[in-house]
């Protein structure tokens, strides 16, 4: 793999890591909540948010040596997900909102 290849991944993985802020345990343990299966597109099923926040569980118990180009591009989706979600930050108290919620099915917890 080519130096600019590997620096292109290793940012991906940086940037992962800073917006899945939650560990694998603490996204589990939210994705079996009532909350967590509420919030969230759906089309008929579970919502975009609670599988991606499945496959982001995957994605943190696998070596990162082993993570696939698919794998990446899914880290990218969660990277850009949560960035702009962030950006759409509602006032006040978000504690117990749909907004953070929705977040912490992408692993993202802005209350940490």
């Amino acid at each position: 793999m080519s130096g600019e290849r590997n620096q292109e991944r290793q940012n991906v993985l940086d940037h992962f890591g800073e917006a899945v802020n939650m560990t694998t345990g603490e996204l589990e343990k939210w994705l079996h909540t009532d909350h967590s299966r509420e919030v969230g597109q759906k089309d008929g099923g579970e919502s975009t948010g609670h599988a991606s926040g499945r496959r982001i569980v995957q994605l943190l118990r696998t070596r990162e040596s082993e993570l696939t180009e698919d794998d990446l591009a899914h880290m990218r989706k969660v990277t850009g997900y949560v960035r702009r979600h962030l950006a759409q930050r509602p006032e006040g108290d978000t504690s117990d909102t749909r907004w953070r919620y929705s977040l912490m099915n992408w692993g993202h917890d802005p209350e940490k």
